[in-house]
């Protein structure tokens, strides 16, 4: 295996659960390059509940745009967008007053 600039070598690919556990089972991590690794957020809650809504094409189109520029689906993209909505403090009521 060819090593990096960094004296590292970089990391095999690997195709199925039983290559990675094989893998972090019998390699020296130490010798390999992480750089390439990205953050994942996993989601744990299991989601039983559907939303239908219609969106404008252009809004959908952006999001879709902007989930794919962060590497993951326009749908989990939403969801996020959501949780970190309520997570957040809940904005003014742009109700208007009778009279």
């Amino acid at each position: 295996m060819k090593k990096s600039s960094s004296g590292l070598k970089p990391l095999p690919i690997l195709l199925s659960d039983a290559d990675a556990e094989d893998f972090v089972e019998n390699a020296d991590l130490t010798e390999y390059d992480p750089s390439q690794f990205k953050p994942m957020q996993f989601e744990l809650q299991p989601k039983s509940e559907r939303v239908n809504m219609r969106l404008p094409k252009p809004l959908l189109d952006a999001v879709r745009e902007r989930a794919e520029r962060e590497g993951i689906l326009y749908q989990r993209y939403i969801r996020r967008a959501l949780e970190i909505a309520v997570a957040g403090a809940a904005p003014k009521s742009r109700a208007r007053k009778a009279g």
